[in-house]
């Protein structure tokens, strides 16, 4: 009795906290030419929109549409011509479905203070309290950081799993990060499955003796406690801009000094917006001191995010780093593991250029981070069961471990690639 009156709460505040999107409504648009497409992108950056991913020819965007806005955004759309269908009429409802649905695993749940399980979305206060957990049970192989704090003051840490604690500079260093999109929760168990697999489950001996490994699965707390609390949705740190609180945010993943501000917005009311330059904000700081501490011996960075089933790489004003050929072939090794694991359901993972297979985009951590690592990727996981029903950003349970078990598996092939060309290029350095 006790737990169903607890459940039963837990419900109620979350159906008050999605009132927020009631009405609110998710659109598949397509167009059939490189301006159309520009001309549905500058409409939906003047209506402020969440554009999702955009509409090129022979590939739909997704954009989400307030319900104030659907009757403007629809009589654009009639008048120029572009067709579109609504997928979701009422994105609430998916967000309560997600709610109970992790409210139900929550309740099963057999995850404890000194092990997350992979049958929920934990909470960043979970996560946190895990990391100390694991630097005091494998005191030889685990390091706790900290590297800054955010913008509201939250500790922003990392392991560093070595196991020679960061001594041998023969040693590749692989740096990884999740949720610097704090909506995307789904890339959490990615990095919570590899810190699984690199310290408690090791199944692959040389992933640890070989490589240094450094893993933020936390990288933007403020946003993510914010899409728990207020607003699921929510992609940005927390900064209040001139704006105030309606428009509060910097998108993290353009505020970074690589094109800075040349494909994204200088409107804090913006989903994209930049910042007031590249690094204004802590969360940010965070990962370029990571990069730059370890830049020698940096040898893949990879950024996950979500959704799409996808692997990019540099970069996003479409220009190719000079080992493209390379990048592009490691990318693809990985999108093989993982399709040899997938689900079914799921399409097969595509691999390229960030502009070229999403949108043109400036001030990017995998752009950045591939000034300095010869291998840098942006993971995009899937949508569960290939969108087909819970949307986009959306977590099923059922996905969680499989989410964290298939990206392990192209993060093994992406780590044993780069760490072998990272041996062979100190060799040749040696003679």
């Amino acid at each position: 009795m006790k737990f169903l009156l607890i459940f039963s709460l837990c419900i109620l505040g979350v159906l008050a906290k999605h009132e927020i999107y009631e009405g609110h409504a998710v659109y598949e648009v397509e167009v059939n030419s490189i301006d159309q497409g520009k001309l549905v992108h500058d409409v939906e950056d003047n209506l402020f929109l969440d554009v999702w991913s955009d509409a090129v020819p022979g590939r739909p965007g997704q954009v989400l549409v307030p319900k104030v806005q659907r009757e403007v955004f629809e009589h654009f759309l009639n008048e120029a011509g572009v067709q579109y269908k609504v997928q979701v009429e009422n994105v609430r409802e998916q967000l309560e479905l997600e709610d109970q649905l992790l409210a139900e695993a929550a309740a099963k749940s057999n995850s404890s203070s000194s092990r997350l399980g992979f049958d929920k979305i934990h909470t960043f206060a979970e996560v946190d309290a895990y990391l100390d957990q694991l630097a005091r049970q494998y005191p030889n192989v685990v390091t706790v950081v900290l590297g800054g704090r955010s913008i509201e003051g939250r500790p922003i840490r990392y392991l560093r799993i070595s196991t020679t604690n960061f001594q041998d500079a023969r040693k590749p260093v692989v740096f990884m990060q999740s949720l610097i999109h704090c909506r995307e929760w789904v890339t959490l168990p990615a990095t919570l499955y590899a810190i699984h697999k690199l310290v408690i489950d090791v199944t692959e001996s040389d992933l640890v003796r070989d490589i240094d490994w450094i893993i933020l699965p936390v990288a933007n707390p403020d946003g993510y406690v914010f899409t728990h609390s207020n607003d699921r949705y929510w992609r940005k740190n927390r900064r209040l801009n001139f704006g105030g609180t309606v428009c509060a945010g910097v998108d993290l993943n353009r505020n970074f000094d690589m094109n800075w501000g040349t494909a994204s917005s200088t409107n804090p009311c913006s989903d994209t917006f930049h910042g007031t330059g590249p690094f204004s904000e802590p969360e940010t700081a965070v990962t370029r001191n990571i990069i730059q501490a370890h830049r020698n011996r940096l040898a893949l960075f990879l950024d996950i995010h979500s959704f799409g089933s996808m692997i990019l790489y540099g970069f996003g004003d479409g220009s190719l780093p000079s080992n493209a050929l390379q990048v592009n072939l490691v990318g693809v090794q990985m999108a093989q593991a993982i399709d040899r694991v997938k689900w079914p359901q799921n399409r097969n993972y595509i691999v390229g250029n960030i502009m070229n297979v999403l949108y043109a985009a400036s001030g990017g951590a995998s752009d950045y981070g591939q000034l300095f690592a010869p291998y840098s990727y942006t993971y995009e996981l899937p949508a569960w069961r290939n969108n087909s029903w819970l949307q986009g950003f959306l977590v099923d349970p059922e996905f969680i471990e499989q989410a964290g078990f298939e990206t392990w598996e192209g993060i093994k092939v992406g780590a044993r690639r780069a760490a072998a060309a990272f041996r062979q290029r100190n060799a040749v350095e040696r003679k």
